[in-house]
């Protein structure tokens, strides 16, 4: 550049030319120091506004319960992964086939990811392989209804109102909710509508008549553990594929603190936080090797690694998002430690505690029990939908949401409560907490079994009430909660 100076001013003294030079130079510096500034100034200096909110965000989650079963506080070296220079990247393709250049780091960081993906539940790299490049759950599930049942293929899922989740083929009467049940023919199965539990039995019967090319042992609201082995059984007599949506259970599945999908799945998916703690993510498993011997002694293999990997890069997605696959590998790690599976086994003890305590007061839980991380409430007994239920925990800071129990009609109008204890056991909290927790909660209900007495059936009228009529019951309970949420910690960055 300044020999450009030199030559374009070359009539000008050597003593101009410095001039010009140290001017421009002086210009330049100026301009990088502005640049420099933009670039690497921090949040709350260049967007007090936003930064405000997240402040209030941390506010909130530090003082208040949270009992979402699809819900976690994720480690420091996640968040550390997560907003690292990884962020920067493209990396289109597979490790070792990227479209783009720059990716050997990249490479590593994603081959690192899958390893400690299969260490993390024992699984043999000759026998399974992995992607870890789906944005999250729903993206996983579509990616592998796509590359192994193709276009208007059959699946068979849990019923959403029956504890099943939308990517699981979910539609109504009138309309296709998903766009599982839009792309591919979609046939739920469901629960014993008494018992609460899964009817294996039924589904067989189904399946003999639907003929699916692939059966989903996954659940996002149901309270026991899966029969595998029995899905297993049934996808052989139809000669169909089963695939296990492990999402909510991953982390207990790590700790081998419950039953593990890997034996008598072909397909396993999951998503990579909830009870596994680590970033908002998703993680496909898919069989290698033989399937299956026909009538002639030949050895039948599986195909599904191309086809998975081609429905997620390039069917479905661009660029993965390598700082959430960094993150993955880093959760992956943590769960081959002791420190991991003391803690998914106290999910387990404080799930089963917040179920006897809620019994012991009345509540009715589907399926009579627990065996994982969350539990169902059924409200009907008690005179209170769903929809109030959430609002006026809430508004005492327990976070939870509104569900559907067997037999409801109405997604939008549900008549159950799903609470979970994964957050709150990541937080340190043990049984004896969570007997506080269910007097918490049963205040909080019992004081909605009042409002909604009075308010009528409308949602609209009942938050009216909780206002209006109840404002100083529902501030004194909400105070007590937050003082109390406010001595257990929240992991993450200390400073904010």
């Amino acid at each position: 550049m300044f020999s450009r100076l030199i030559f374009k001013y070359n009539n000008f003294s050597s003593g101009q030319i410095r001039t010009l030079i140290t001017s421009q130079r002086a210009k330049m510096s100026k301009e990088c120091s502005d640049i420099s500034k933009t670039l690497n100034a921090n949040l709350w200096d260049s967007d007090p506004e936003l930064w405000e909110i997240i402040k209030k965000e941390k506010k909130r989650q530090l003082r208040g319960l949270e009992m979402i079963a699809s819900e976690n506080f994720t480690t420091l070296p996640v968040l550390q992964c997560l907003s690292s220079c990884l962020s920067n990247k493209y990396s289109e393709g597979m490790p070792g086939q990227r479209y783009y250049g720059g990716n050997q780091f990249i490479d590593q960081i994603e081959f690192l990811a899958q390893k400690r993906s299969l260490e993390a539940y024992n699984l043999n790299p000759e026998e399974w392989g992995v992607n870890v490049q789906p944005y999250s759950g729903s993206p996983a599930n579509f990616a592998v209804y796509t590359g192994v049942v193709e276009p208007h293929g059959r699946i068979m899922g849990l019923d959403l109102p029956d504890g099943g989740h939308l990517t699981h083929g979910f539609f109504t009467q009138t309309k296709k909710i998903s766009a599982t049940s839009m792309f591919f023919e979609s046939m739920p199965y469901r629960v014993n509508p008494e018992t609460g539990l899964i009817d294996y039995d039924k589904i067989l019967e189904t399946a003999k008549l639907f003929r699916p090319k692939l059966i989903i042992a996954g659940v996002t609201c149901y309270s026991r553990a899966l029969d595998y082995k029995r899905f297993r059984q049934i996808c052989d007599e139809v000669g169909a594929y089963l695939m296990a949506d492990m999402a909510h259970i991953s982390g207990l599945v790590a700790a081998g603190v419950t039953p593990s999908p890997f034996e008598y799945s072909d397909i396993v998916t999951t998503t990579t936080h909830k009870s596994l703690r680590g970033p908002r993510a998703g993680i496909i498993f898919f069989r290698k090797g033989v399937r299956s011997v026909n009538g002639k002694g030949e050895k039948i293999l599986y195909d599904l690694e191309s086809r998975i990997n081609q429905a997620v890069f390039p069917g479905l997605q661009g660029g993965p998002h390598e700082n959430a696959i960094a993150a993955i590998a880093t959760a992956m790690k943590q769960t081959k430690s002791p420190d991991f599976v003391t803690y998914a086994k106290q999910i387990v003890a404080n799930a089963k505690r917040l179920c006897d305590g809620l019994q012991s007061k009345g509540y009715k839980i589907v399926t009579g029990g627990t065996e994982v991380h969350m539990l169902l409430m059924d409200l009907r007994p008690k005179g209170i939908s769903g929809a109030k239920a959430e609002y006026i925990l809430e508004e005492v800071s327990i976070a939870c949401n509104k569900n559907t129990v067997p037999g409801d009609k109405s997604a939008l109008n549900p008549s159950g409560l799903r609470i979970g204890t994964p957050a709150l056991t990541t937080r340190g909290f043990k049984e004896e907490n969570i007997d506080d927790v269910v007097n918490f909660i049963d205040c909080a209900l019992q004081l909605g079994i009042e409002i909604a007495k009075t308010s009528g059936p409308k949602l609209v009228d009942f938050k009216k009430a909780v206002h209006e009529h109840f404002s100083s019951e529902v501030t004194a309970l909400r105070n007590e909660v937050e003082k109390y949420s406010e001595q257990f910690p929240l992991p993450g960055y200390p400073e904010y």
